[in-house]
């Protein structure tokens, strides 16, 4: 049973990493091509979104412990992305040309082409220190850009758009409040979620790297 989900692991992994990376080449490739950041999401969007929503596998993996994470923080970044990218940048055409929907991609791309291998190869245990190192070192670039640049300032950006467009309505599930008061109030809890996973990654770094390095001197 380890062995099938180890398999499992490195499948679905290895599927993700070759989704990401071909996320990367188009975006960089439009750009390349264009001169231009605004067909990021033309180029992109809808494998991202895709890629995206196939990710709620990873709360379930580790709801039911195939994985060590457990099922809230996962849920919590998956939630996070899931509602920027597929309730706004979807959602809202305006906004799918701005600047900072190729910073998010970029920030994620080049993310998750490390994270996904590494992941891959882990469930093998056949992953090379470098790998590691850069999984847990590269976040601490990618991850404040992609939020702060990225994923705030374009939310930021959107507001306009969802109160002139009354977006889902003028009152959320029955809530008395609409949903552009409930992106004003992610927006100004944003930046404690987001330090709160960003201190969880590096008690992670510092776990993981001493794990490997001790490993490592085994050998």
């Amino acid at each position: 049973m380890p062995q099938l989900s180890n398999l499992y692991l490195f499948l679905y992994n290895s599927l993700q990493s070759i989704g990401w990376a071909l996320a990367l080449f188009r975006v960089l490739s439009n750009f390349v091509v264009t001169k231009s950041t605004d067909g990021a999401y033309a180029s992109a969007g809808e494998l991202v979104c895709f890629l995206q929503t196939v990710a709620f596998l990873e709360v379930i993996h580790g709801a039911v412990g195939i994985v060590p994470s457990g099922a809230l923080l996962p849920l919590m970044q998956w939630g996070g992305r899931s509602h920027f990218l597929l309730a706004i940048v979807r959602g809202i055409n305006e906004v799918q040309e701005l600047p900072s929907v190729f910073i998010t991609f970029l920030a994620w791309s080049l993310s998750e082409v490390i994270r996904y291998p590494q992941y891959a190869l882990s469930s093998l245990r056949h992953c090379p220190y470098w790998i590691t190192y850069l999984r847990y070192t590269s976040f601490i670039v990618l991850y404040p850009i992609g939020v702060g640049p990225g994923e705030m300032w374009l939310m930021y950006q959107a507001l306009p758009y969802i109160k002139e467009k009354h977006l889902y309505g003028d009152s959320l599930f029955g809530l008395p409040f609409s949903y552009y008061n409930f992106v004003q109030a992610v927006l100004l809890c944003y930046p404690f979620l987001w330090l709160k996973l960003y201190l969880h990654m590096f008690k992670q770094r510092k776990s993981k790297l001493a794990k490997q390095h001790s490993r490592k001197k085994k050998m």
